[in-house]
């Protein structure tokens, strides 16, 4: 276990793995054929869906909100189903660099535990995390990125209280800006174009960096304090 008082807080679909494996895409082709299953309209269930993503931060909280879906039963069709084991492998790469950073290592993801410990398991990493904030899809109103309060959660849950502490890494850019607005550093992960990639943002008490990188790999360069 790592003693430095900086905890690292990595994001885990499409960010510890390659978009390009296209998970994501099997992921919404089951959302889809879930809302089908519920009495969703065919023609309409992927606008639905897609609305319920952005006005709730997950599909599956508009669907418990207005469909009274059983969450597990989500769960087990929509990401338990992914075969995840077949598309997913180790990477040692990735185990080399998360261990040589000088932070604690903190899992932070707005998908459910299984889905998130399969992830990890699959890239042979597990054993590296001191611990997961993921959804809890059977909470009522559960938070999901990139809201406060579950950053605040994050926090609480991995012992840690002073913002400037926290470091970063998610492959989207809402969840980036709303950690910097918390005064955390973070980092874009992302083969796309960065809204944070050429500057700096102030925080409330001092300026937080908001790096771009393409891949995971290269948090080294884009966080040199925490691999030194």
């Amino acid at each position: 276990m790592k003693h430095s008082e900086r905890v690292l807080f990595l994001d885990i679909d499409n960010c510890l793995y390659s978009p390009d494996l296209g998970i994501s895409q099997m992921m919404k082709s089951r959302i889809y054929a879930y809302g089908r299953e519920i009495g969703l309209d065919s023609d309409e269930v992927e606008e639905t869906c897609s609305t319920y993503f952005k006005d709730y931060g997950l599909t599956v909280r508009g669907l418990v909100l207005h469909h009274n879906i059983d969450p597990q039963e989500f769960n087990d069709k929509v990401d338990g189903s992914l075969p995840l084991e077949d598309i997913i492998k180790p990477n040692p790469l990735l185990r080399n660099m998360i261990e040589s950073a000088n932070a604690r290592i903190w899992a932070f993801t707005n998908a459910g535990l299984d889905h998130a410990s399969r992830v990890l398991k699959c890239l042979g990493i597990e054993d590296l995390f001191e611990g997961i904030t993921y959804c809890d899809y059977t909470e009522p109103n559960f938070p999901c990125k990139p809201e406060k309060r579950v950053y605040e959660k994050a926090m609480k849950e991995a012992g840690v209280s002073n913002p400037q502490l926290c470091y970063f890494a998610d492959d989207s850019a809402k969840n980036v800006e709303a950690a910097l607005q918390l005064d955390w550093t973070a980092v874009h992960v992302s083969k796309q174009t960065s809204s944070c990639e050429h500057g700096y943002i102030a925080g409330e008490d001092n300026i937080i960096r908001c790096c771009h990188i393409e891949t995971v790999l290269n948090l080294p360069q884009a966080l040199p304090e925490l691999f030194s």
